[in-house]
């Protein structure tokens, strides 16, 4: 089966083609990061117009990459939530207008389960069941994977999420946005213990997690700081609020993998792509026995190539009937704070 994927739920217009046999056959992402970084942060509606400019070039740029022409889709996949209500909007009516025309089934899928899945396009794939931590600019999470669906909410940011965090801690530091390739890049320059900060809920009995406090932290070092425009002050700022970051996330991640009595460890979310927390976490999970896996990197921020993959997989666990619901349906919409668990309840 030939799967079409369109993920435009934020500042990323991605497309992608997968074939259940061949896997993986072209992909293309364009990204806004230039057009927002004028305004310190995504602009909702200069993304919906970008997406409008981007999707349908991208999906003739991947259709002819894999040599495939629109008539050999046999699905698409799209993201519908959660997000940016009117940048949804362009990728889910694209997607309806093409399906119908085609006569062909759309399914929507949440766009966390599609960094969940993005490792399944890994080599090698993590095998159900696992612990994944989904870890982005919108989403810290940790959750109990199963199977296909079958997802357990076992820890939560209770405020800011750890994307969020690198954002705001580079703003302090006089970095562009995004934040996370620029201070990740200028803590590698730091000495850990240099300037120590505060690792929020790190010892709390439960696997939830804050990093608003951390915020504030960096906030009050480069207040208090004799000249806060000094390289070594800003680099060694940096690696304290990495190694902060990356102990919170280790020691919960581990934690859940002991309570749940699991082996397996899977990243996914954009801060996936940190060079510290991969490090740290193969350590950890390599003296326990166990193991972590990462997405490919070009496939840690938004993409549709998980959103193709999930929907593959969507498709996979459905009854001929369920399928055949997904056909001609001109009614459509967006669920820009959808639950991964009621999406989940949907199979």
């Amino acid at each position: 089966m030939l799967v079409l994927g369109i993920e435009s739920s934020c500042d990323e217009t991605g497309v992608a083609l997968i074939d259940d046999r061949q896997g993986l056959l072209a992909h293309a992402v364009h990204t806004q990061i230039d057009m927002h970084r004028l305004y310190g942060g995504v602009v909702p509606e200069l993304a919906s117009r970008d997406h409008i400019r981007r999707v349908i070039p991208l999906i003739e740029q991947v259709l002819e990459e894999a040599g495939k022409t629109k008539a050999n889709l046999q699905a698409i996949a799209v993201t519908q939530g959660p997000g940016l209500a009117g940048a949804l909007l362009v990728g889910v009516s694209v997607a309806h207008a093409l399906a119908f025309a085609l006569d062909i089934p759309v399914i929507g899928v949440h766009h966390m389960e599609g960094h969940l899945l993005a490792n399944l396009l890994a080599d090698p794939a993590p095998q159900f069941p696992f612990i994944a931590l989904l870890v982005s600019g919108g989403h810290t999470q940790i959750m109990k994977v199963t199977r296909f669906g079958e997802y357990e909410l076992l820890g939560d940011t209770l405020d800011d999420a750890v994307g969020e965090a690198f954002d705001k801690t580079a703003q302090l530091l006089g970095m562009s946005y995004p934040g996370g390739p620029g201070v990740s890049a200028l803590a590698e320059k730091g000495t850990s213990g240099a300037i120590e900060l505060p690792r929020p809920m790190l010892h709390s009995p439960n696997l939830d997690m804050s990093f608003s406090g951390l915020k504030t932290a960096v906030l009050t070092a480069v207040q208090k700081a004799p000249d806060a425009e000094d390289e070594t002050f800003r680099a060694n700022l940096a690696r304290g609020f990495v190694d902060s970051v990356v102990d919170v996330l280790a020691a919960k991640a581990i934690k859940a993998l002991k309570q749940q009595k699991m082996k397996t460890l899977v990243v996914a979310g954009g801060v996936s792509a940190n060079k510290q927390l991969r490090e740290r976490l193969r350590a950890e999970t390599a003296k326990r026995g166990m193991k972590v896996f990462f997405p490919p990197l070009k496939l840690c921020t938004d993409n549709g190539a998980m959103i193709a993959t999930a929907g593959l997989a969507r498709i996979k666990h459905m009854s001929d009937e369920e399928i055949a619901r997904h056909f001609k349906n001109l009614k459509f919409s967006v669920k820009p704070r959808w639950q991964l668990k009621e999406a989940a309840a949907d199979l």
